[in-house]
């Protein structure tokens, strides 16, 4: 039950930061360099402060566990939360919606899934059908919208793919989900001079509407999002995190439909229905997984 939970709260966290991106990016609020400073600050910031009054209050009520507090996190992940959130950034302002979506979402299943089956996951026929059926929604919901991409922009949406599911592998073995993911961002924020040295020449473009979209993104989306993310990964198998995630796309377009007005579709019901579905046969079938 904490497995579902936390998961679905983590996947809404997902579909919200797809939005955000969407609104800042796609509408030209503000560049990809200074969206991603935005948002590794901004998410760096609110991990801190909740770190530091759990941290205050754990110490003061004396049920603190040494275990936790040396939990920082590690440098391989912060690495690959940043080049994720750098990469995702850039290449979104050089893919379309669809285009980007099955590059970087074939690229997570393909790393998650492949370090699953080379740690002994095994899935059962039910549960490779499940999973075919699935990816089949994913490109049927997203192909429409897609286009010939640029190698640059495939290039970097895919090793943004790769990063995430790295980072998310990288989930299973923390101790304190809240600490690690404060920590990893904090350690990304050694990348900032660079990031702001590119971005310098792009601020005089930059809206209010950008940076806030990039506040909520880092603070809320990602900060506390990926936190409850490391929360639900020791609990799930690699290949289960890898799966779900293809429900991402459609809770983001039912965001779109809710907060942008965008219009409900015959192919969405369909695919949404498809991709939804195989994934709750994948994680309820569990003879083998």
């Amino acid at each position: 039950m904490k497995a579902t939970l936390y998961t679905i709260i983590a996947l809404i966290a997902f579909a919200a930061n797809s939005l955000f991106c969407r609104m800042a990016l796609a509408e030209g609020y503000i560049d990809a360099w200074n969206f991603t400073v935005i948002r590794l600050l901004s998410g760096a910031a609110c991990l801190g402060i909740i770190m530091a009054i759990y941290t205050h209050n754990l110490k003061r009520k004396g049920t603190f566990n040494p275990a936790i507090l040396s939990d920082k996190g590690s440098w391989r992940s912060s690495i690959s939360l940043l080049v994720y959130a750098l990469c995702f950034s850039i290449a979104y302002v050089e893919l379309d919606t669809g285009t980007g979506a099955l590059i970087l979402f074939s690229a997570v299943q393909l790393t998650m899934i492949g370090w699953g089956i080379y740690q002994k996951e095994q899935l059962s026929v039910l549960q490779w059908c499940a999973f075919i059926v699935a990816l089949g929604g994913f490109v049927y919901l997203m192909l429409p919208s897609a286009a010939v991409p640029s190698l640059l922009g495939a290039s970097l949406m895919a090793l943004s793919g790769v990063a995430w599911g790295i980072y998310s592998i990288r989930g299973k073995v923390c101790v304190s989900p809240l600490r690690t993911t404060g920590f990893n961002f904090i350690r990304s924020l050694v990348a900032i001079p660079v990031l702001l040295l590119v971005g310098m020449s792009y601020l005089k473009n930059m809206s209010i509407e950008g940076v806030l979209l990039a506040c909520a993104s880092g603070a809320i989306a990602s900060g506390i999002g990926y936190s409850v993310w490391y929360v639900a990964m020791p609990l799930l198998k690699s290949t289960q995190a890898a799966v779900v995630q293809l429900c991402v796309p459609v809770l983001a377009a039912v965001a779109g439909v809710l907060f942008l007005s965008e219009q409900v579709t015959m192919e969405f019901i369909v695919a949404s229905s498809l991709i939804l579905g195989a994934v709750l046969v994948f994680i309820l079938n569990k003879k083998k997984v």
